[in-house]
């Protein structure tokens, strides 16, 4: 007999995909290799519809970390440039940032009332030099949302590039890159988007200036910035699931009833003796605890031989953890999937009871 498992990992992978995505990646294997230029482009245009672009100006890649990692590389830097960046990143933003070579990278503490304070954004773009605001959506440690809108805003007015993460917020939260008029937005498939694994992709403003050495391969995909000769093939049944994914979750809307029950959840481990509940009210189905007397590691363990999937640890964000005062120990975070509502809140929550009692 099968054993049944609740799965609060949704900020790492969705878990289980729709059936319209299991059916357009299989289709995508299945498929004759007459066949496979129709499914791209079908499903290319798909996802940059689901942004509010054109494809031309999305390039799907592996990941999104693979994502960041060729924006920031084919940036054209200068000696003495400076980047504005949080305390709440994931190192898929933070470490091809440490790499480059002749430029400041400054990572703004965590506000008092949040993940990052504008003023300080706005008083270091007074200062001059920022050629970048680098920065996630929301935090997959704590949920919390940055104030995107308000970040690309303030950019743009001191003259800086605004690179946004998506990777916890696409799929989620409906977002018109146009309307938006971010410069580069990275994001994952198989989180939100409920994609799978193996197909992300880079959103480049029309217009930007980007140092792309191979863009000089004479194609006309390659001449002004990153292309597939950069990232390399595009996973085609990972990018039919991921088109099928988007299109799924704008038809479902479930961001509203997960939050509801996610809110339900918090309020309910707030109550819990010894445990501590991290950040301010999250905008996407992701929250973090503290057990007293139990490693995050060990919680999660624990909740793992009971059949529940969690993850404990510092979630590849070890400065946002040090920023919330759960380094190194890290945290066990809980996330919901778009299928989860009340009752597999409270079931999640009467878990974590369970391990509180073990911890006092």
């Amino acid at each position: 007999m099968k054993r049944s498992v609740q799965y609060h990992n949704h900020a790492g992978t969705s878990w289980p995909k729709p059936d319209a995505v299991l059916q357009a990646a299989e289709r995508a294997t299945m498929a004759l290799p007459a066949e496979w230029g129709r499914l791209f482009e079908d499903a290319h245009r798909g996802v940059a519809r689901a942004f509010g672009v054109g494809p031309e100006r999305m390039l799907i890649t592996p990941s999104c970390t693979q994502a960041l990692a060729v924006a920031i590389a084919d940036l054209p830097w200068e000696g003495g440039d400076r980047i504005l960046s949080s305390q709440m990143e994931h190192h898929a933003l933070v470490r091809p940032l440490a790499k480059l070579q002749g430029v400041e990278t400054l990572h703004l503490p965590r506000g008092q009332a949040g993940p990052i304070d504008l003023n300080q954004v706005e008083e270091q773009l007074k200062a001059g030099g920022v050629r970048l605001v680098a920065m996630s959506m929301a935090s997959n440690v704590s949920g919390e949302l940055l104030p995107w809108r308000e970040l690309v805003e303030l950019s743009h007015e001191y003259g800086a590039l605004c690179l946004l993460d998506g990777a916890q917020v696409a799929g989620w939260h409906p977002l018109d890159l146009l309307e938006l008029g971010v410069d580069l937005f990275a994001f994952a498939g198989h989180k939100g988007p409920q994609g799978p694994s193996g197909a992300g992709g880079l959103y480049l403003r029309e217009g930007l200036v980007m140092d792309t050495p191979g863009a000089r391969c004479g194609l006309d995909s390659c001449d002004d910035g990153p292309s597939y000769c950069d990232t390399g093939s595009v996973n085609l049944p990972a990018l039919c699931g991921l088109a099928a994914g988007l299109a799924w979750m704008a038809r479902e809307q479930p961001l509203e009833g997960v939050l509801a029950a996610l809110s339900a959840l918090r309020d309910g481990l707030t109550q819990l003796p010894g445990v501590r509940v991290l950040g301010a009210a999250p905008g996407v189905p992701t929250c973090s605890v503290v057990l007293q007397g139990m490693t995050a590691a060990e919680a999660s363990a624990k909740l793992r031989s009971a059949g529940v999937v969690a993850s404990g640890g510092i979630q590849c964000a070890p400065m946002a953890h040090e920023a919330l005062g759960t380094d190194p120990n890290g945290t066990l975070r809980l996330s919901l999937g778009p299928k989860q509502g009340t009752a597999e809140a409270q079931a999640l929550l009467s878990a974590v009871q369970g391990l509180a009692g073990q911890s006092a």
